[in-house]
């Protein structure tokens, strides 16, 4: 009755013909029918329709249609039902999209950000060689570890190579395994090690990495001498590094917060030398079975950025794949016997160092324990005694090796502090 009151008053505008939806069909008012609505059935969209929705028209030429601004469903009596999506999602997936101009994000409450990384990942923001890059520092300078607090890079040498400066922007790593990778003293990556970005790296893996004595001195140059860099770790992994003698084990005793040391299939000269000078200087006591601590199980890739180190791979392992011109060719040549794998040459063997010559070397710090029974007086004051001598040429000896540290500087130490 309103409807039709409406109709019949004099002086409406002509707003055209009004639909309206019974039961699942649509039904439109004719206002010349005298205000009775028509029983003529209208669907809006005819069978075969195909939706395309087209925003934002004054940039049609730079990007593509968007269809994302709305949901489309079919109801249970088969009608095309749509809505519009929530102001939220649509700023968010604006953002997500171009993410990489914004200033900065810091400020930003984490759970918003957190949404934030998410929609940017599904759209593979990061992935994009120059803007993925950007986008991906906007986060790691304003969220720090919760962006990735633990790096797994076991037998990945080739996404370092390719994804490098990526790496390099993860700030505030807890744990870094960088195992099987064939890095070498000159490698940028560990030279990054010792920036103040890693100073809270607590557990950090370099098997089989062909490290010498000098790749050892540099990166804890910052340590022994401005006490910055990898002040922090408590867990290190140097095993399977033949180039790594006992002068290169003289500079890991710069690190006194050190709980497990691995150096297994070194090339060490004197080892009964070593694990005394070790046990004497930083309380590393060797281990007669192999620690849980250096068994990579534990080690994995933690944070938001999760997915996105494996998206980076997935990237890496389809550029690797042959063509598709070439895979009928290179069958044929399985087939014959002519040719190796391309599988098997890109794989990267774990190599294993042989151990034999130094044995199994793996050092821990024993917890301070109380004694279980209670001594005699006259041995207590003897130990007393022996005790309170020892921390005298022990205090002795502190100062004469730390005025020993400071005057055994070569020019190529003073050379290398220069650069930080």
């Amino acid at each position: 009755q309103g409807m039709s009151s409406w109709l019949r008053s004099e002086g409406h505008l002509d707003a055209g013909p009004i639909y309206v939806r019974e039961n699942g069909r649509l039904h439109v008012v004719s206002p010349a029918a005298g205000g009775a609505p028509a029983a003529r059935p209208f669907r809006l969209f005819p069978r075969g329709f195909s939706v395309e929705l087209c925003m934002n028209g004054e940039d049609d030429g730079a990007r593509s249609p968007r269809t994302d601004h709305f949901i489309f469903t079919y109801t249970k009596e088969g009608n095309l039902r749509y809505s519009a999506k929530s102001l939220f999602s649509l700023v968010l997936g604006y953002i997500s999209d171009n993410v990489d101009r914004v200033d900065s994000l810091i400020g930003f409450p984490e759970q918003i950000a957190e949404k934030l990384f998410s929609a940017a990942e599904a759209r593979q923001k990061f992935t994009e060689p120059v803007a993925g890059l950007r986008a991906l520092q906007k986060f790691t300078e304003a969220y720090g570890n919760l962006v990735l607090c633990s790096l797994c890079l076991r037998n990945r040498y080739l996404l370092i190579s390719e994804k490098l400066e990526e790496i390099k922007s993860f700030r505030e790593l807890t744990c870094l395994d960088l195992s099987c990778c064939k890095l070498g003293d000159e490698h940028e990556l560990l030279e990054h090690l010792t920036k103040e970005a890693l100073s809270s790296v607590k557990r950090l893996l370099l098997k089989d990495n062909s490290l010498s004595d000098a790749g050892l001195r540099r990166m804890t140059a910052p340590v022994r001498v401005l006490k910055k860099g990898l002040e922090n770790l408590l867990i290190l992994d140097l095993s399977c590094n033949p180039n790594i003698t006992d002068v290169g084990i003289g500079y890991l005793l710069s690190f006194k917060k050190l709980n497990c040391l691995d150096i297994s299939g070194a090339g060490l000269k004197d080892v009964n030398a070593v694990i005394k000078r070790l046990q004497m200087h930083i309380g590393l006591v060797h281990s007669k079975v192999p620690l849980k601590e250096f068994d990579h199980s534990s080690c994995r890739t933690e944070g938001w950025a999760e997915q996105t180190v494996l998206q980076w791979e997935q990237a890496i392992m389809e550029a690797m794949k042959p063509q598709e011109q070439l895979r009928s060719r290179t069958a044929a040549l399985h087939f014959y016997g002519k040719t190796h794998r391309i599988e098997d040459v890109v794989k990267c063997k774990l190599v294993e160092t042989e151990t034999k010559a130094s044995g199994h070397l793996q050092f821990y710090k024993k917890e301070n324990q109380n004694c279980p029974l209670p001594l005699k007086r006259e041995v207590a004051d003897s130990h007393e005694l022996k005790n309170n001598k020892k921390r005298a040429l022990a205090e002795q000896e502190r100062e004469r090796t730390s005025k020993q540290k400071h005057l055994c500087l070569t020019v190529e130490d003073w050379d290398l502090l220069n650069t930080y």
